[in-house]
Formats: C-alpha cells, sequence, structure tokens
C-alpha cells in the first residue's frame, strides 16, 4: 500500500486564520487516520507580502494545538528543504525541463504587454494569455537569451479540449481548456509562482492528498496539466468550502477577524477551538460533538467532509469552550485561572477556593477579572439592587434581614461555609421568610452587583468574617439612606 503523506503548506503572511488552521488539522487528520505521515511546507515565493516571525506564529500554532509534523523546516526531512525560498533552483530546473516537454514557453512580453493581453473582458472572464512568443523558433528564443532580454516561462494550455478531475468533496469537475490562461510559472526573477512550486513540491515530496481551499477548484486543471506534461501522478484532492462570517461574507484575516492567536488571548482553550473547527465542516456521522484530537485520529474519514459553506459561530464556540472548562479538574481549572487573578492577589480570599466558584460559571477565562473584580473592593452599588420582584424583596424588607443577618454572623466563632449557612438557614425559619428575601440581600451587601460566582454564603467565607461583616454595614447605611 502506498503510504498517506499530506502537508500543511502556508504563506507566512501573518497570523494564522481559522480557515488555514482548518485546513492543517484536516491535512493532520486525513494522514493519521490512515498511519500515514504529516508534512510542514512553508510557501515563501511570495517575498512581497512575507511577514517577519510569520514563520514562528506558524510554529508556535501547530505546536499549541498537538498538530505534530513528520517533516518540516525545523526538524528536517528526506524530501527537504521545506521552505520554497530554499528551493530556488529546483523550480528553476523543472521550469526548463517543461520547456522542453512543450507544456511550458518562454515569454519574452514586457510586463505591460504581458497585463494587456491578461486585460479582463467585458464578460469579466480573465482572457486567455495569447501572443506570438509561444511560437517563437529554438533560433529565435537563442537570439533573444543572445540579447539577455528578460523573460518569464509561461505554461502551454492545450487549445481544445477539457481537463477532468475528481474531488473527494465536490466530485468530477470538467472544464473547458479555452478557459484556462497561460498563466506565468517561472517568474523574471527566477522564483516560481504559487502554481508551479506547490506541483513541483508535492510530487517531490510524494504527497498523496492536497487539501485546499474550494477557491483552488477552477485552477486545479492547470495544475492536472502540468503533472500530466511531466508523466507524474495526480494526488487525491479535497477542496474545502469557505468559513463564513455570515451567510453572504466570508472570514477574512484581511478585514481583521479572529485568529488562533486571538482566541488563545481571550482565554479560550486549544483543544476546545480544535474540536470546534473539525466540526466546521465536518460530520462525524454521530450525534457526538466533543472530540480529543487522539478521538479524530481514530475517527476523522473524509466521507463527512461538506461541499457547504460552514458558519463560524462565536456563541457555539464560546459555549463549547465552557464545557471544556467545566470538564477540567479543578487543579487544571486553577492552574489556568490563576493568571486572571492578579487584581486580587492581595486580597486574603482563599483563590481556589474562587476557583471552585468560577469553574462551573464561566465559558472563557476573560470572564474571570470581571467576575471577581468585587472581592479587591466593593463597587459603588445604587441600592436598587436590592428589590428583586422574584425573591420578593424590596428596600424596606431587605434592611431588616440584613440587620438580622449581620447579629447571627457577627456572634459565629468558627467562620466557615458550613457554619454560615447553618446560622443563615436559622435565621430564615425564625423569620419565617422565603430563602431569597435573607440571601439576596446578602449576597447584594457583599457583592455589590447584579451577579456574582458563588451564593452569599459562599462570598461571605471568601471574603472572611471582616470584611463580610464591613460591607453589610455599608448595604444597611444605603438602605437607611432611602428612609
Amino acid at each position: 500500500m502506498i503510504e498517506v503523506r499530506t502537508r500543511f503548506a502556508p504563506s507566512p503572511t501573518g497570523y494564522m486564520h481559522i480557515g488555514n488552521l482548518r485546513t492543517a488539522i484536516y491535512e493532520y487528520l486525513i494522514a493519521k487516520s490512515q498511519g500515514g505521515k504529516f508534512l510542514l511546507r512553508i510557501e515563501d515565493t511570495d517575498q512581497a507580502r512575507f511577514v517577519e516571525g510569520a514563520v514562528d506564529v506558524i510554529l508556535k500554532t501547530l505546536n499549541t494545538v498537538g498538530l505534530t509534523y513528520d517533516e518540516g523546516p525545523d526538524i528536517g526531512g528526506p524530501y527537504g528543504p521545506y521552505v520554497q525560498s530554499q528551493r530556488k533552483s529546483i523550480y528553476q530546473e523543472y521550469a526548463q525541463k517543461l520547456v522542453g516537454l512543450g507544456g511550458a514557453y518562454y515569454c519574452f512580453c514586457s510586463k505591460e504587454h504581458s497585463e494587456t493581453l491578461d486585460q479582463v473582458g467585458e464578460s469579466s472572464v480573465p482572457a486567455k494569455h495569447n501572443c506570438s512568443c509561444k511560437h517563437l523558433s529554438e533560433a529565435e528564443v537563442s537570439e533573444k537569451f543572445g540579447n539577455k532580454e528578460a523573460y518569464v516561462i509561461r505554461q502551454r494550455i492545450p487549445e481544445q479540449g477539457t481537463t477532468e478531475f475528481y474531488d473527494l468533496v465536490y466530485g468530477s469537475v470538467s472544464v473547458e481548456n479555452s478557459e484556462l490562461d497561460e498563466g506565468v510559472l517561472l517568474k523574471s526573477d527566477g522564483l516560481p509562482t504559487y502554481n508551479f512550486a506547490n506541483v513541483v513540491d508535492d510530487h517531490l515530496m510524494e504527497i498523496t492528498h492536497v487539501v485546499r481551499g474550494s477557491e483552488y477548484l477552477s485552477s486545479t486543471p492547470k495544475y492536472n496539466l502540468l503533472y500530466q506534461s511531466f508523466d507524474w501522478k495526480i494526488p487525491d484532492y479535497i477542496h474545502l468550502p469557505p468559513i463564513m462570517k455570515t451567510a453572504e461574507k466570508k472570514l477574512s484575516k484581511r478585514e481583521g477577524d479572529a485568529s488562533f492567536e486571538d482566541f488563545i488571548a481571550k482565554g479560550y482553550l486549544p483543544e476546545a477551538i480544535v474540536n470546534y473547527i473539525v466540526l466546521l465542516g465536518w460530520n462525524p456521522g454521530t450525534n457526538e460533538e466533543f472530540f480529543s484530537l487522539s478521538d479524530l485520529e481514530e475517527s476523522f474519514n473524509t466521507e463527512g467532509l461538506s461541499k457547504s459553506p460552514a458558519i463560524f459561530d462565536v456563541n457555539k464556540l464560546k459555549w463549547m469552550n465552557g464545557e471544556y472548562l467545566r470538564r477540567l479538574s479543578l487543579e487544571k481549572f486553577h492552574a489556568l485561572a490563576l493568571p486572571y487573578y492578579q487584581d486580587i492577589s492581595g486580597n486574603a480570599a482563599d483563590l481556589s477556593k474562587v476557583s471552585a466558584l468560577l469553574q462551573k460559571r464561566v465559558d472563557i477565562l476573560c470572564e474571570i477579572p470581571e467576575k471577581v473584580e468585587f472581592l479587591n473592593s466593593l463597587p459603588d452599588y445604587d441600592p436598587v439592587l436590592y428589590v428583586h420582584k422574584k425573591m420578593k424583596t424590596d428596600l424596606v424588607n431587605s434592611l431588616s434581614n440584613l440587620q438580622s443577618v449581620r447579629e447571627v454572623l457577627e456572634s459565629l466563632q468558627t467562620w466557615n461555609l458550613e457554619t454560615i449557612e447553618e446560622s443563615l438557614k436559622a435565621l430564615i425559619e425564625r423569620l419565617e421568610v422565603k430563602n431569597g428575601q435573607v440571601l439576596w440581600p446578602l449576597r447584594t451587601a457583599l457583592s455589590g452587583q447584579e451577579s456574582s460566582p458563588g451564593g452569599a454564603g459562599e462570598l461571605a467565607e471568601l471574603l472572611g468574617k471582616t470584611e463580610s461583616l464591613r460591607r453589610i454595614d455599608v448595604g444597611i447605611s444605603k438602605l437607611a439612606a432611602n428612609f
């Protein structure tokens, strides 16, 4: 059996876009699910768009999500180098071979003349490049070389017939050769275009499955003509539909849509991001929604890939991230939460107990600072917070019940959650009121906000006896000022 080999071949032009990451994940899973190899190749021939540090971002992202590649620019391999700018002589060699095979020709047209020949017509379809260079004799070509005229190497497209291929997502695709443009393969600076370099590299690196965006469907016939000219085996194609921001608009890094790094910085877990992205275009065939990377290595298959665009729903990702946070051990969650507690580091609150409360109540780690801010200092709040129709509280009964709460809590000799809750329960029974008429005013006095992590007893335990009584006094004063 032929070993399955896939490659992730990003251009170092900025951060890791969600669509790029999905492609990398699928390529990894296609290889690993079949016991194959996954490799990384950096396609940096477009030096004008090169962004300093972008390669480091790519390497860091793959490492963070656990996509371990078997060959790559930093670890080497039998088919290197794995950076296209270091393979210039290889492309030049194969471009010259292609001319000899009749699949390409030397074009000596000036850049301005070429743009005129390639201009878009009234139908908004690029015209097929058509110049006399393709008909030059060997002697004429030699003469131009002798005159040191600048040239590019263009692909020679058959004027008649069709080119067909099969895609594992879209099925059979057929394109009339007359619709294909004779694009540049090797530029005048000796560097290849993407259209040529990726074909040469995929063949030399023995790539069996090529995964890329559906925007390349129309270009694939041109790639296949190159394979045929060289008499090379054509790989299996998997073109992926776009990830959409809305039904009409694609996600786009050029428009500032969030990158992988952005989500990590906000406190999303890499495992949750990978899980969610996998489901943007792939159906496992079951109702299961949660998959670890190792699970996916076992269950992933190309039959589950969809040809329909997927909508990126941030709220769904947020929900899934929250589920991942709640499945962590408390120790693991606490370790992740600690960096978000910096503003309350001087507070007497037991941070591990804070984490125990928050783990059930946050979906993203960046929500933590806002939820725990009250532990550091009591905000200046409006007494209207004490009024709660469902709890049947108003300013009058809140004042009375809060005064009773203070007396009970002040008398406690042992301050822990058990003794606090027992005393509050006894008070509620003695006053013959509903739980909320005691607990809501106390929770409001302790937090000074409409919602808080944990109930009244839990907050009191965290704040300690002295601070709790001080905040209750503040609440009593606020309420008393209304009468």
